[in-house]
């Protein structure tokens, strides 16, 4: 995303999952950058935290330019035809997108090839891990499957927002 691999600290998705459900909110996964990259269910199978409602861009199209949302079956029910809800869009339904759609969520049914990019990932992140101390430069390298930030943070420390990203090193990176 736009700062980078910012991870979420332990508890706090299971924190919004419960503030959501205590006030009646639903609880909205975007997964643009995170579906089928870091798992074919998402970042939110990594978690384990099942949202109310996910977002999905264009890696579901092959790159092409196509997006999509899902959610609970009684929201889904909501949307036309089985709801009063009506979605459209200029590129809804394209025949390439739709085509180049498939064939990638055919290609992601393999699940060696989140085993490979796992293998990979961590491969890169060792690689800068050991770059960096050979260096004596203080990084932390955070990584999500594939994706992967490395963030010259004071002492090496992990960022954990924006705030904690704008005291990283911009230079150096």
């Amino acid at each position: 995303g736009n700062i980078g691999v910012v991870l979420p600290q332990g508890g706090y998705l299971e924190g919004l999952r419960s503030l959501c459900d205590a006030a009646g909110a639903l609880l909205i996964f975007d997964e643009v950058m995170t579906g089928f990259r870091v798992h074919p269910s998402g970042a939110q199978a990594l978690h384990r935290i099942k949202p109310d409602l996910t977002c999905l861009g264009k890696i579901i199209g092959g790159g092409l330019p196509v997006g999509a949302y899902g959610g609970r079956r009684d929201i889904m029910n909501l949307v036309s035809p089985a709801g009063p809800v009506y979605q459209a869009g200029t590129l809804s339904g394209n025949p390439l997108a739709m085509q180049a759609g498939i064939t990638t969520l055919r290609l992601l049914q393999d699940l060696n090839l989140y085993q490979r990019l796992e293998v990979l990932g961590k491969q890169l992140e060792d690689g800068l891990r050991q770059s960096a101390k050979t260096a004596q430069c203080a990084i932390s390298v955070q990584r999500c499957g594939s994706m992967i930030t490395p963030f010259f943070s004071p002492g090496g420390a992990p960022v954990h927002n924006y705030a904690d990203a704008l005291q990283c090193d911009q230079a150096a990176f």
